[in-house]
């Protein structure tokens, strides 16, 4: 089993930042793609980003695009979501997975999740 717990989020207004983090329980991430899912009230869960194994790899939801960035630290068991001129759209929870193997960028194949971190930008 693995433990993943969010942290970083908050209330910010449109145009500000925030940096979410998600640290593991377990070093085994390091050997898996990681990604970062959202879901607004009375939404479907959606795709934000996603991350390979190495690092070498990474895709983004297109509304997300040229504003968010997603990281990762294999040794401290970290990955980040840099998250910059933020809009009211962007307001969800955000939970981080691990997938089930290096490259993973649809939600089927991620199978631990965090509790999630709450979002919320004001216009």
């Amino acid at each position: 089993q693995v433990q993943l717990v969010e942290s970083g989020g908050g209330l910010v207004q449109a145009g500000g930042s925030l940096r979410l983090s998600c640290a593991a329980s377990r070093r085994a991430i390091s050997w898996y793609s990681m990604g970062w899912f959202r879901q607004a009230p009375g939404k479907e869960r959606e795709f934000v980003a996603a991350i390979s194994q190495s690092g070498s790899s990474t895709a983004y939801a297109d509304s997300v695009k040229g504003r968010f960035t997603i990281s990762r630290d294999n040794p401290q068991n970290t990955v980040y979501l840099q998250m910059n001129s933020l809009k009211p759209e962007d307001t969800a929870v955000y939970s981080c997975a691990v997938g089930s193997t290096a490259w993973n960028i649809h939600e089927y194949e991620y199978h631990y999740w965090g509790q999630g971190t709450q979002v919320t930008v004001s216009s």
